[in-house]
């Protein structure tokens, strides 16, 4: 089995204060990427005897063992194996919306849609502003220097 990589290192706990993750799965014989987001949790709401209302229940989803949502991915993985692939988690996200940004991010600035070098084919996103602010508060955007255009 291929691990998923933190910046250099060997990661395979999910944090506690973290909802998931944003990476980059590289083919290794090929060098095609695909830049996704993966959840750490899985939140299922189920019936309890003798409740009237359904219960949530959060379980450790499949992000271990995960290669991505795409389907040339997954027939590559399966015609190569999963470990002629790199797993690297790019940023650790406190929230959804932080994920979903920062998965746009990742896939805009590295032009995922326009490279072939890339499986990503289509990006779709929904996220507030009011939802990014621990993002807004913390030193990521310092990074980048805001522009007008």
């Amino acid at each position: 089995m291929n691990d998923w990589t933190f910046r250099g290192e060997v990661f395979n706990v999910a944090p506690e204060d973290c909802v998931g993750f944003v990476y980059c799965i590289e083919n290794t014989t090929n060098g095609r990427k695909y830049i996704g987001k993966k959840q750490f949790w899985s939140i299922n709401r189920k019936k309890v005897k003798g409740k009237k209302r359904k219960v949530k229940v959060e379980t450790e989803s499949d992000w271990k063992t995960y290669h991505g949502s795409s389907g040339d991915v997954a027939a590559d993985v399966e015609k190569l194996g999963a470990g002629k692939f790199k797993r690297e988690i790019l940023h650790l996200c406190k929230s959804k919306a932080e994920c979903s940004y920062l998965e746009l991010h990742e896939q805009v600035i590295r032009r995922a849609l326009i490279d072939d070098s890339y499986y990503n084919s289509w990006i779709r996103v929904r996220v507030t502003k009011s939802h990014l602010k621990s993002l807004r508060d913390s030193d990521f955007l310092s990074q980048f220097p805001s522009r007008k255009l």
